[in-house]
């Protein structure tokens, strides 16, 4: 992929990025994976900080994009680890969809790799105001729980490929999307189906590790400077998520992510 990055595939370059004004990008993302690990833990979402931080930062949206995809695993698999008591019974489900969950991944990937980059430019603008606008009707979407008929597992393989293809393919706020899609094929407790939610993104963020860390370009250095931020921001998320007003840190999200939409619709469109 040397043609996207302009010769700088894998890395930021040690004097780019160590230098005195990047010290501020390093500030910026350890900021940004600290508030994404939080707002994980609290409402979900994290990545609408952290995507746009890595363009501020400098890197093209593809670049973004994968190394924010590659940055955000170690936190998905904290989440597996914290929600395994909620994964009870579910054996026999998650052997039925993880399947679809890893070929849908890898064909997002595919079609983020395959396709030029300013396909991608323009399509993101869509894909962060919609990954907004359902963290903003979350809470109406997990209330359809209560309301849900009995598992089709036709209906929830077909739900887990989609949102797998998702999150191969952009990712941004997949976890949020797979609550409210899950929540309304499923007759689950919301802990439950977070919990699914948890393995499923898992799966999906293993795939896109592999693929990318091969074929696509990853920054390591602003990997390596978010992925800790993000597991620090997810334990601290965790302890202060009882405290916290969720709905005020959702509210704010909803908005940068909506800002953050319409600043890339403008940039794509100009």
């Amino acid at each position: 992929m040397p043609g996207r990055t302009g010769g700088r595939r894998g890395d930021l370059g040690p004097r780019r990025f160590f230098g005195i004004m990047d010290f501020a990008h390093i500030l910026l993302l350890v900021a940004a994976g600290l508030a994404a690990g939080v707002v994980n833990a609290i409402a979900g979402g994290g990545s609408l900080i952290t995507f746009p931080s890595l363009i501020a930062v400098g890197l093209p949206v593809v670049d973004a994009n994968v190394t924010n995809s590659v940055a955000v695993f170690p936190g998905y698999v904290s989440s597996v680890a914290g929600s395994r008591a909620d994964l009870a019974g579910q054996g026999r489900r998650l052997r039925a969809v993880i399947p679809a969950s890893l070929v849908g991944s890898a064909l997002g990937c595919a079609l983020l790799l395959g396709t030029p980059e300013r396909a991608f430019e323009v399509v993101v603008p869509f894909l962060v105001l919609g990954a907004a606008a359902t963290l903003f009707f979350q809470d109406r979407l997990k209330a359809l729980v209560g309301r849900s008929t009995s598992e089709k597992r036709g209906t929830l393989q077909v739900v887990v490929f989609v949102g797998a293809i998702y999150g191969g393919y952009f990712g941004a706020a997949l976890g949020v999307m797979y609550v409210a899609a899950l929540a309304l094929v499923l007759d689950e407790t919301l802990n439950r189906i977070n919990a699914l939610k948890n393995v499923l993104s898992a799966c999906v963020g293993l795939v896109t590790v592999v693929v990318f860390a091969i074929f696509a370009p990853v920054h390591w250095s602003a990997v390596l400077t978010l992925a800790p931020a993000t597991i620090v921001g997810g334990y601290a998320g965790a302890r202060l998520a009882r405290r916290l007003p969720a709905r005020v840190l959702k509210a704010l999200i909803v908005t940068f992510g909506t800002a953050v939409g319409l600043i890339l619709m403008w940039r794509a469109f100009r």
